[in-house]
C-alpha cells in the first residue's frame, strides 16, 4: 500500500509558506484541483495554517532535495456536529516532483494522522479528469461514493470515501447511509454512483 518516496514528511513551518503559496497558486491557475479562482499570498497561507493547527488539523510538507516537494492536509468535511469524525483531505505536489511517490507518501501520512486521532471517515473530493489523484486514492482503499455531474464551474466532481473504519450501506438510487460512529447519517446523492472500473 505504501509507496516509498525520495522525500521526508514533516510538519510545515513558517519558512515553508512561500513554497506552499506558490504550489497553491499553481493549482488555482493551472488545474481543477482547487475550486477557487483567487490567488493567495504567504500572509493568507500563514493564517490558514494557523487556523488548521488551532483546530488540531495537520499541515504536512514533503521535502526532497532540500526543497518543498508538496504538501498535504485535512480538515472538516462539513461544519455540522454529526460530521465531527469525518474529514476531507487535500494533497498537492510540485509539478516537477510528480510521479515520484510523493503524493502517496503525503496521503499515507495523513491517513495515519487521522487514524491516530480516532477519526472514522476520510473523504477526497476529486475532479473527474484528475485521473492521477483518483488512482492515488483508489490504491489506498478509497472507493467511489458518488459522482456529481455539472457541479460548480468544473464539469464532473467525484467524491471518494476513505479507508478509515468505513462501512456503507446502499439504500437505493438516491440515498446512501454512512455509518459514522454514532449511527447512520443520510446524504442525498446528487448523481448516480459509478464503480471505480467505470472511471
Amino acid at each position: 500500500m505504501t509507496q516509498s518516496a525520495p522525500a521526508s514528511i514533516r510538519d510545515a513551518v513558517p519558512d515553508d509558506l512561500p513554497a506552499l503559496t506558490a504550489l497553491y497558486n499553481h493549482a488555482v491557475r493551472e488545474t481543477t484541483a482547487i475550486w477557487n479562482e483567487t490567488l493567495s499570498d504567504p500572509g493568507e497561507r500563514g493564517r490558514w495554517m494557523d487556523e488548521r493547527r488551532a483546530t488540531g488539523f495537520p499541515v504536512l510538507v514533503a521535502e526532497a532535495d532540500g526543497r518543498v516537494a508538496g504538501y498535504g492536509t485535512y480538515g472538516p468535511f462539513r461544519p455540522h456536529e454529526g460530521y465531527r469524525d469525518t474529514v476531507e483531505n487535500s494533497v498537492y505536489v510540485m509539478p516537477e516532483q510528480q510521479g515520484r511517490g510523493i503524493g502517496g507518501a503525503l496521503l499515507d501520512a495523513l491517513i495515519g494522522h487521522a487514524q491516530g486521532r480516532g477519526l472514522h471517515v476520510m473523504v477526497a473530493g476529486i475532479e473527474a479528469g484528475n485521473t492521477a489523484s483518483i488512482a492515488l486514492h483508489a490504491a489506498r482503499g478509497f472507493h467511489l461514493a458518488e459522482r456529481v455531474q455539472d457541479h460548480g464551474s468544473h464539469a464532473t466532481f467525484v467524491e471518494f470515501v476513505g479507508p478509515v473504519d468505513v462501512e456503507e450501506l446502499e439504500a437505493g438510487p438516491e440515498v446512501r447511509l454512512a455509518l459514522l460512529g454514532e449511527g447512520p447519517r443520510v446524504e442525498v446523492v446528487f448523481g448516480p454512483s459509478v464503480g471505480v472500473e467505470g472511471l
